[in-house]
């Protein structure tokens, strides 16, 4: 994970605002329990004078480093306009007391009740508040809003989710996320072990940290051990009672993000007030974030606070209830820096816009006519997936998908004719099908492609499900061996236009490595054609008002503060296909790079290295192994951390091995590993 500020070819940045800035550094917040959370405060100078709003970020980055770049675009900014901008660290991370015992938990929410309660009582505050955040910020502010804070008037949402279980990194149609589980439980892992400042909290630090080594638990063994939709997700998944939500909500995303899907079901379900808008953004800030075009978001923020926060009419509320980005068919790249498109308006969600079209699958054909009476056979290919690209794209190089041909010869796929009028596509396409399995435990992923008129195949959506979950995610039950049975698989959402004289690919498969955690035997799948096997596609029909919006203002931020690069950043993702023993690798290397800030001489780096393998025809060889070495210090104090994440399993369990091992000034302090079976249910 990156924590950077990339340049937009139009960003301004801003060195005067309409009100003098202060900035409160190593704010505690006092908690009911003696717990004590670390805060940075910006705001106007003459605040207390002239009360404001404020607005709160509350993640578990750490805010005196490894978020301080980004918080110094952003917070000040605010701070400029008006607003008191709050960052609070976690409890149990920067120099917030405690141990993060896991995401999201009912002490996170709680804490964030009193940091409200303790925000609306300076007098520095009007008391009325609203919450930001992107991913775990996102998250939270969702969660938050749900419990209903008398001074919490309004939230900005952004690439975030209102379902734990079934949208985020943990499983997607009821497969576990191979690609993600892991990956992130082992980021969180050792993010948590890292120490809070001497400078900040005194001679105690050691022995927090000692604490914290000993006591932050690897968060996969719990995540591994709810495999389906149980309380333990509920939790904290607005899903379960929108109703509980009550104030307007500005949920954000891209098309390259992992979230993008929660921003339709949020404006279907949220108070009629909440809007949402969709670039070609991947996980980031829509004002820093590639593909361009970024756009002046932190404006678009203040239009959306000063309505909410300060009771002016600002005009947000006369804008389309969505306005999102439908992208140019591109020919397939890893990354791209720019995705041509155009902005597009629509008053309502579900959209009146938008008509769905159906497609049969029959005969390696994708057919507007339903043709009958054949069968496909599908086999397994477990290397089918290593040219996905990653669930969750940060804008860094390598993170989409390649070209389509590499995959779709290990998968059958279903073709149409040359469209004969361009397509405009917004909203979920959907896969229906009819289908049995030779296994008892089975798994169907659906891709959905682009395929240019010169042959080149651009991955534009995909899904998957679980096929012992076909009933529900809440249980899971054995297939019998040759019975039909009719699925349903929502693909993830895009806004894509398709031009006349492309084609539409369907694939689908019962693998998709390193994406979904395969089946435990080798599975062969029959689909049957008929009208119960098609897809729908959300086709949108352009709308002469459509031009009238989008016309976002160039980027603005804050000077991002003063820095020192120690050593650059460097991404390689290499896949690796041993021949003679047919074993394949995914090799994801990424080297965030090493930075001193001239503010308060912290330096930090953190290395990452991530590998997938499997063997053809054995799905039991599947393994995942995550490693991590993470640097914070100062030049007359260092630590270091190194971790490794493995997982693999048997037909029966998922085997979990975690390690981390502590350093100061170069001498190992701590190790420890910890080791855990946990049986598969249906996974």
């Amino acid at each position: 994970m990156v924590f950077n500020v990339k340049d937009s070819k139009e960003r301004k940045i801003k060195t005067e605002f309409p009100r003098e800035i202060a900035k409160m550094d190593h704010v505690w917040i006092p908690m009911s329990d003696g717990a004590k959370l670390a805060a940075t405060i910006w705001l106007p100078k003459d605040a207390e004078e002239h009360p404001v709003p404020a607005i709160l970020e509350y993640i578990p980055y750490r805010k005196n480093d490894f978020t301080a770049l980004r918080d110094s675009i952003r917070h000040p900014y605010f701070a400029g306009h008006g607003y008191a901008s709050i960052r609070v660290d976690i409890r149990g991370s920067g120099d917030s007391d405690g141990i993060l015992l896991d995401e999201y938990l009912k002490q996170e929410q709680d804490d964030a009740l009193e940091i409200l309660d303790w925000i609306a009582k300076q007098p520095w505050s009007t008391g009325h508040v609203g919450m930001i955040g992107k991913s775990w910020g996102g998250f939270n502010s969702l969660q938050v809003a749900a419990r209903q804070h008398p001074a919490l008037k309004t939230i900005i949402t952004l690439c975030s989710t209102d379902d734990r279980y079934a949208d985020d990194v943990h499983y997607k149609g009821g497969n576990l996320l191979a690609s993600d589980m892991l990956w992130w439980a082992s980021t969180m892992f050792v993010y948590n072990a890292r120490p809070q400042d001497p400078e900040v909290v005194g001679e105690s630090w050691r022995d927090n940290w000692l604490d914290r080594l000993e006591n932050t638990p690897p968060f996969v063994e719990e995540w591994t051990r709810h495999q389906l939709r149980d309380a333990y997700w509920k939790h904290g998944s607005i899903c379960e009672d929108y109703a509980k939500i009550q104030i307007p909500v500005f949920a954000v995303s891209g098309w390259q993000d992992g979230y993008t899907n929660a921003v339709f079901r949020l404006l279907e379900n949220l108070p009629n007030e909440s809007k949402g808008l969709i670039g070609p953004w991947a996980h980031e800030y829509p004002e820093v974030a590639i593909p361009e075009p970024a756009i002046g978001f932190l404006q678009e923020c203040l239009r959306w606070w000063d309505q909410w926060l300060k009771g002016k009419d600002t005009g947000i509320m006369d804008e389309p209830k969505l306005i999102s980005w439908i992208q140019d068919s591109e020919l397939p790249a890893v990354s791209y820096d720019e995705r041509p498109g155009k902005w597009v308006a629509d008053w309502s969600w579900p959209s009146r816009n938008i008509n769905e079209k159906n497609l049969y699958l029959a005969e390696k054909k994708l057919t507007n006519e339903v043709m009958a009476g054949e069968e496909t056979v599908i086999p397994s290919v477990q290397e089918h997936g290593f040219y996905a690209g990653v669930f969750c794209p940060f804008g860094q190089p390598g993170d989409l998908a390649a070209d389509q041909r590499l995959e779709n010869g290990k998968s059958v796929v279903f073709t149409s004719e040359p469209l004969q009028e361009t397509m405009e596509l917004l909203g979920h396409p959907i896969f229906h099908g009819e289908l049995s399995s030779d296994q008892e435990n089975a798994l169907l992923a659906v891709r959905l492609c682009d395929k240019a008129p010169t042959g080149e195949s651009t991955l534009i959506s995909w899904g998957m499900l679980n096929l012992n979950h076909h009933y529900s995610h809440e249980r899971a039950e054995p297939l019998k061996p040759g019975e039909k049975y009719k699925v349903t698989v929502q693909l993830d959402a895009l806004g894509q236009q398709i031009p006349k004289g492309h084609r539409l690919e369907v694939a689908v498969s019962p693998t998709y490595w390193p994406q979904a955690w395969p089946s435990p035997k080798p599975v062969t799948l029959k689909l049957y054609s008929g009208k119960d096997t098609n897809i729908s596609l959300p086709v949108r029909i352009p709308q002469a008002k459509d031009a009238e919006y989008g016309h976002f203002e160039n980027p603005e931020t804050a000077k991002v503060m003063d820095k020192e690069i120690i050593r650059e950043e460097n991404r390689t993702r290499h896949v690796s296909h041993d021949l003679v023993n047919g074993i394949w690798k995914l090799e994801d290397f990424s080297d965030e790079g090493e930075r001193k800030l001239h503010a308060n001489g912290l330096q930090y780096g953190s290395i990452n290295k991530n590998t997938f393998t499997i063997k053809e025809n054995d799905p039991l060889s599947a393994k995942v192994t995550c490693e991590w070495e993470l640097n914070v210090g100062r030049d007359d104090w260092q630590t270091k951390l190194k971790s490794y994440s493995e997982m693999t399993s048997d037909e029966t369990a998922f085997y979990l091995v975690n390690t981390i091992s502590a350093f100061e000034n170069e001498e190992k302090i701590f190790t420890k590993t910890w080791r855990k079976e946990i049986p598969r249910e249906f996974v």
